[in-house]
């Protein structure tokens, strides 16, 4: 039984050792019969030959299979030998007929690529294919040693290429445009809005010209198509406008009402009185004249900013350069460094702060080391001190907040609009900020003696009572954050 075993054991190795042999044997012969063969196979395909030769590409590939099966079956090694030599000669061959192909072809083959990279084969698929044959054509006739035709394909060709591509580029700009216009002219808006629409599609016409004269140059076309788009949505809706005017569901009178509604708004955030009743120039003149004005201030405010920086990082060069001269730091400088360094981390806490909230939610801004938290989200009942569950979510904000200046001393401060009794306000502004006070303690678990509740009435106003806007921002509730330096 033993015997039997380490004979069939030798049988297995034996095996092994001939297919191992048998193997080794195969690869020996493809190196010697498949060295030029692999050469010209990559020299071909590095011409693309393939694309620009691809009858003679394809009869060296063939040539080049049958031999690599052959060599796999056993076959006798002459057979090998031809297919591989055959392989060599028309792959060789494709890759002299593509290089001339790629030099003779070389406009079509930039349009080709122009073209695709437009997007083309997508946007502009009839164009794309025609031109496909051509080129298709082209390389045909000059695979076949027929340069005259072959250029005719080529000039063909890139023709239909560059109009494929100019069709691709319009449609990726202008594809919208068209679409509203189209929209526009179902809906008859040509009746109602003229002009604008006839804006619109002028718009459009010129960001035809411009692609067409310099497709590659899309800025100019571009801009012309978001300002047709505009003015054909504009149009849209004057003409809805202008229909239910026409069609007495909305009187002129009305119609101008409405319009001076944004205007009205936008002067209550101006802290302005709309005084609009010969008209809305004299208003709009004062709002371009206070944002004017903002402006100005804001571009003040950086310059001053940017100084101070500057500054600052001149100071901080003395001060390094004092430290080398005393040879370290004295008590009063550590002092200085340590509060300096409290007050940026001050600052640092209150970027966080603001990072928390929307502008629908709260202003957040500092005075001195103080930071502000305007809740103007905070809203109650008139004439109420109730919070709301609808305020439960901005609380929980303003939780957060207070967390990040640990052992800070709160005020709460209460503030109404100047409509009413004096007493009435005081009372009313008072009861407000407690109301806030005892929800810190009860839901935030804050120690009563962080809190301070103060009501100031009327007294108070960042805004004009004159306007429903002003007044609005008027009634608010400001926490008061004053930071324990020693805790930061």
């Amino acid at each position: 039984m033993v015997a039997k075993i380490h004979f069939v054991r030798l049988v297995i190795t034996s095996l092994v050792l001939l297919a191992a042999g048998h193997s080794y044997a195969q690869d020996e012969l493809r190196n010697t019969f498949f060295k030029e063969a692999d050469a010209a196979k990559a020299a071909a395909d590095t011409a693309d030959a393939k694309l620009l030769a691809p009858r003679t590409y394809e009869r060296g590939m063939k040539e080049y299979s049958d031999a690599e099966l052959a060599l796999q079956r056993g076959r006798n090694i002459e057979t090998v030998r031809s297919n591989a030599a055959e392989a060599t000669r028309y792959l060789s061959d494709a890759a002299d007929k593509a290089r001339l192909a790629k030099t003779a072809l070389a406009q079509v083959m930039k349009s080709r690529q122009d073209a695709a990279n437009a997007r083309a084969p997508d946007l502009s698929q009839d164009l794309w294919a025609q031109a496909q044959r051509k080129f298709a054509e082209a390389i045909r006739l000059m695979e076949r040693g027929d340069l005259k035709n072959a250029k005719r394909r080529d000039i063909e060709a890139t023709t239909l290429y560059r109009e494929a591509e100019l069709v691709a580029i319009k449609a990726q700009y202008l594809s919208e445009t068209r679409r509203l216009l189209a929209d526009a002219d179902r809906a008859r808006v040509g009746r109602y809005a003229p002009i604008t629409l006839g804006s619109a599609k002028q718009l459009l016409a010129d960001a035809e010209r411009e692609l067409s004269e310099n497709r590659y140059d899309t800025d100019l076309p571009r801009s012309l198509a978001q300002r047709a788009n505009y003015e054909a949505k504009h149009a849209i809706y004057l003409s809805e406008i202008v229909r239910r005017v026409r069609d007495k569901d909305l009187t002129a009178e009305q119609l101008v009402l409405q319009w001076e509604d944004p205007l009205r708004q936008i002067a209550g955030v101006a802290d302005m009185v709309p005084d609009m009743k010969t008209g809305p120039d004299s208003l709009t003149a004062e709002l371009v004249a206070y944002f004017e004005n903002q402006a100005s201030e804001l571009q003040a405010l950086q310059q001053e900013k940017a100084e101070s920086e500057i500054r600052i990082a001149d100071m901080e060069e003395e001060l390094r350069a004092l430290d080398e001269r005393l040879g370290g730091a004295t008590a009063e400088r550590a002092a200085l460094v340590q509060r300096l360094e409290a007050q940026a981390r001050v600052k640092q806490q209150f970027e966080q702060v603001e990072k928390l909230f929307g502008s629908e939610e709260a202003r957040v801004f500092r005075e001195g080391n103080n930071v502000i938290l305007r809740l103007v989200g905070l809203s109650f009942d008139s004439g109420a001190s109730q919070i709301k569950p609808g305020n439960f979510d901005l609380l929980g904000k303003v939780e957060k907040a207070i967390d990040i200046f640990p052992r800070s001393e709160l005020i709460i401060e209460g503030h109404t609009d100047s409509h009413g009794s004096d007493d009435l306000n005081q009372k009313l502004s008072q009861n407000r900020a407690e109301s806030v006070q005892q929800y810190m303690i009860n839901a935030m678990r804050i120690p009563t003696y962080r809190l301070i509740a103060t009501g100031y009435g009327e007294t108070r106003p960042v805004a004009s009572n004159e306007t429903a806007a002003g007044r609005a921002r008027n009634r608010r509730i400001d926490i008061v954050i004053k930071p324990n330096i020693d805790a930061n």
